[in-house]
């Protein structure tokens, strides 16, 4: 594998995205979702970049996987189903919400103790089970917990306070942040807060992978593997049932992926290869087509991302166009190499 030192934080700027998806309708551009996308080879070398990849910006929950191995680091010993419910944005399903209670009865506390922000289930069939039910919004059911339940469990074993456990300055807090500048071998630009309360550190989209890229190429047992581990093997419980993430982890062999809110994914190869992407304006249905598209510029057999080549869009009840990535994002073919097309071509 690579070697990475950490470098000056990202620049604070207006990121300088590119188009990297069409809403065609009936072979005519209707819409254009603009972002960043960068792939890295097995190296760390940038094989491909579009838009902006340098430019600070929050990952969301994309960073939930850096944040478990920073715990796992300083004596979280959860494995399994309960390690990829740490690096978890849940569904709110009810092996969720079991496991965040078996974790928070690991460390001796109970669910008044967890400090997200209450909220209802993620997914929509359960959420509207909730409310059938006449159930209110519950921080357990915050599709957080999981990670919550887990840092409460941290501070416990490492005797921190457990009172003030999201200030930035607490020291689970710091050791996350130690952790997401070693893995993304750049100093954190900017701290702000997450949906859930939790701190959020900014760093670039090409940081981002980079981190990705050390989590799954990590020497089997680390604290790295054993995150990457848990979630490729519990894809379900690192999201939910009917989550396009877990079921791009269940097509692809060994592949660790992570969305975030506001259009964010990152994926990663075991080889170190590994995408990021971020969708300026947050449209999930521009997500999951680029980042298939990122994956297969990565080397990722086409036919096992099929299923996530963008959605579908209805005219009268008929199908009459979908999302398609830029073409861009497209394997380069050799008349194009030959032609120099640039990586911004917004060709539909």
């Amino acid at each position: 594998m690579f070697s990475i030192s950490v470098a000056d934080a990202p620049l604070i700027r207006e990121p300088l995205h590119a188009p990297v998806a069409h809403l065609i309708r009936d072979g005519l551009v209707e819409g254009t979702h603009h972002g960043s996308v960068v792939v890295l080879d097995s190296e760390g070398r940038v094989q491909f970049q579009l838009g902006d990849i340098e430019a600070a910006f929050y990952p969301r929950s994309a960073l939930k996987p850096l944040q478990a191995v920073a715990m796992v680091r300083v004596g979280l010993p959860l494995d399994g189903e309960l390690l990829s419910l740490t690096a978890a944005s849940h569904s709110g399903e009810e092996r969720h919400l079991a496991g965040t209670r078996r974790i928070l009865e690991l460390a001796g506390l109970s669910e008044d103790r967890l400090r997200n922000v209450p909220d209802m289930p993620y997914d929509p069939v359960v959420r509207d089970t909730w409310v059938r039910e006449g159930r209110p919004p519950s921080r357990l059911a915050q599709n957080c917990s999981g990670k919550h339940a887990a840092m409460l469990y941290t501070c416990v074993l490492n005797d921190w306070p457990v009172e003030g456990y999201l200030d930035p300055g607490h020291p689970l807090q710091q050791a996350v942040a130690e952790i997401v500048e070693d893995l993304t071998g750049q100093r954190i630009a900017r701290v702000s807060v997450d949906g859930c309360g939790a701190p959020l550190f900014s760093v670039s989209l090409h940081g981002l992978a980079r981190a990705a890229a050390r989590v799954t190429g990590a020497a089997p047992g680390t604290p790295e593997a054993r995150v990457a581990d848990a979630m490729h093997e519990h894809a379900e419980m690192a999201s939910g049932s009917g989550r396009d993430v877990a079921a791009l982890m269940r097509a692809v062999p060994g592949l660790l992926a992570k969305d975030g809110f506001e259009g964010v994914q990152v994926a990663a190869l075991p080889d170190g290869r590994a995408v990021a992407v971020k969708i300026a304006d947050g449209a999930d249905r521009a997500r999951v087509p680029v980042a298939a598209a990122a994956l297969a510029r990565a080397g990722v057999d086409p036919d096992l991302l099929v299923e996530f080549q963008g959605e579908t869009l209805l005219g009268g009840g008929q199908a009459v166009g979908r999302v398609r990535p830029v073409r861009a994002l497209e394997p380069v073919a050799a008349r194009d190499r030959a032609q120099g097309l640039s990586f911004g071509s917004s060709r539909p």
